[in-house]
């Protein structure tokens, strides 16, 4: 684990992340700040652990295809979604969680609050979890979700993602994103994803076809390489 004191900074890039208010996205209108944001120094709690390597996982975990089965398989494309978890420097990150969730393959969450007419899959819960191992690598088996419409605008709608949660190997350094599959045509019409200016930052969020990871007559794979800060202190511009 780095030292919380470490000198090395990394200025933030601004242009990289969407400016908070993106009028086009409706709800960030409520949630953008109304005023200058402030830098406020880390704590040592935020700059250090937790430490997840004695974290007790369960056989199917991270195998969205069995973590829910009800006596049956979900049904959907099956795929793994693998890749690496690193620090900006390129180092890996070993034994941290990453977490995610997704709609199944009709576009449709397990969560009381979802009413997209698509139905629920008895055997398709739609979590699952993981650690990294001691170089990095992660990786889920489960289906491919659907899109589905939201109420945005007239007839806008999510391409087919997937959340993501990596805790890294700090509080701080916590992120939470999702990830899009590659050649999905309705990416460039989204809404949230043309609030990020960066057209490299888009490239950053797709999920890459790799089939050097598929099971053979079994499951495409994708690979999605997961980047954080890392647990040095971040030099912001208006310090």
């Amino acid at each position: 684990m780095s030292d919380a004191h470490d000198s090395r900074f990394v200025i933030r890039d601004r242009n990289w992340h969407p400016k908070a208010l993106t009028p086009d996205y409706k709800t960030s209108i409520l949630r953008s700040p109304r005023q200058a944001l402030v830098s406020i120094p880390q704590s040592l709690s935020e700059t250090s652990g937790p430490d997840f390597s004695h974290l007790k996982m369960g056989p199917h975990d991270n195998d969205l295809l069995l973590n829910f089965n009800h006596g049956g398989l979900p049904i959907g494309e099956r795929i793994i979604v693998a890749g690496r978890v690193c620090d900006q420097f390129g180092k890996p990150i070993p034994h941290t969680l990453v977490e995610m969730w997704q709609a199944n393959a009709g576009g449709r969450y397990r969560h009381k609050k979802d009413s997209y007419l698509a139905p629920l899959d008895p055997n398709f819960g739609g979590v699952g979890r993981a650690l990294t191992d001691r170089d990095g690598h992660y990786s889920f088996r489960t289906v491919k979700p659907g899109p589905y419409p939201w109420r945005n605008g007239p007839n806008d709608w999510r391409p087919a993602h997937i959340h993501v949660s990596i805790s890294g190997p700090s509080i701080s350094t916590r992120l939470i994103t999702q990830l899009y599959f590659e050649g999905d045509p309705l990416i460039p019409m989204c809404p949230i994803v043309k609030t990020i200016a960066n057209q490299e930052a888009v490239q950053s969020l797709i999920a890459k076809l790799d089939m050097s990871m598929a099971n053979p007559m079994d499951c495409l794979a994708y690979r999605f390489d997961i980047v954080l800060r890392g647990q040095r202190k971040t030099h912001f511009e208006n310090r």
